[in-house]
């Protein structure tokens, strides 16, 4: 028997809110418009955030909203503070939908995108916070298939999200519960508005489920903010990033934007936070117990040899 969400009606049926920032986007721009319009399932209504853009990203956009219907398509001016501080803004977005989802301009959605999370996430209880992210297709600047992204295999959680994010942020959805828990924490200074979130929901005791079945074209280009790390030159130079101090400078950030609303942290988050602080700041035996008490780990073999590097490195 067919158990997803139905859509006979739209008083029956969820909405989810579509949250899309833009910068100089109007290259790819259309097609992942087109994606979104495609979706079947949910309603949605989306919410462009635009950062200032000096292309046709606007004319794009206001062309789709005129298509889509003038109430279904809201546009704003971003912060003006990089992606990070934009996708953030967009959760205060004035809708009351039950369900959200970030939405990169350059990918394009699977049809059933929303589809499938929401049938996934309307089956745990509604004021429990709780998060859907998946794998990614990749796909060239053509649209071309390019591989999959990496496939995580262990489960989710605080002590994994310290240290990795497995969420990439154009896959993501979530209910109103992780959006009013995100929106309590305030403005923050952190690395990315999707390990930000995973950060959240898994340290106050949310639900995240992870899909190993790719949801989103995940586009591969020269603009790309973040891209896939496949390649052992994008690993390299992660890692080299990482020699140089960045990743123990994103920790900081990370960890000091968590202290904000410790309160709203789980008993066990607060611990194997403060073990990871302290182990962070010891010298070396005590780094390696302190990690080791805290928990923290890597989705990978190759990932948790990382880990192990970086804090005898100290890097970490």
């Amino acid at each position: 028997m067919d158990d997803s969400p139905s859509i006979a009606s739209a008083e029956s049926c969820p909405r989810v809110a579509v949250l899309l920032c833009t910068f100089n986007g109007d290259d790819f721009l259309d097609a992942q418009l087109q994606s979104i319009e495609r979706q079947v399932g949910p309603a949605w209504e989306l919410f462009v955030s635009d950062d200032g853009s000096r292309d046709n990203t606007l004319d794009c956009v206001s062309a789709f909203r005129r298509r889509a219907g003038e109430g279904r398509v809201q546009i704003t001016s971003g912060p003006g503070r990089g992606y990070v501080a934009n996708f953030l803004s967009l959760l205060h977005s004035p809708t009351n939908a039950d369900y959200l989802a970030f939405a990169d301009q350059d990918d394009v959605w699977d049809a059933d995108k929303l589809q499938r999370a929401v049938s996934v996430l309307s089956r745990l209880p509604q004021e429990r916070p709780a998060l859907y992210c998946s794998r990614t297709r990749l796909i060239d600047e053509q649209g071309r298939p390019a591989g999959l992204s990496a496939r995580f295999t262990r489960p989710p959680g605080f002590a994994n999200a310290l240290v990795q994010n497995i969420a990439g942020g154009n896959t993501m959805v979530f209910n109103r519960a992780a959006r009013e828990l995100l929106v309590a924490f305030g403005d923050v200074d952190v690395v990315s508005h999707d390990w930000w979130v995973y950060l959240v929901i898994s340290a106050c005791g949310g639900e995240v489920i992870y899909d190993s079945q790719p949801s989103v074209g995940y586009r591969q280009h020269r603009s790309n903010q973040i891209g896939s790390s496949l390649r052992l030159a994008d690993r390299w130079g992660r890692f080299r990033l990482g020699l140089l101090g960045r990743k123990r400078e994103w920790n900081d950030r990370n960890v000091a934007a968590l202290n904000r609303q410790a309160n709203l942290l789980t008993d066990d988050s607060r611990r194997i936070l403060s073990e990871f602080c302290r182990a962070r700041k010891a010298l070396l035996p005590g780094r390696l117990s302190g990690m080791r008490r805290a928990g923290v780990y890597a989705q990978s073999v190759p990932g948790n040899i990382g880990l192990f590097v970086a804090t005898i490195l100290n890097i970490l």
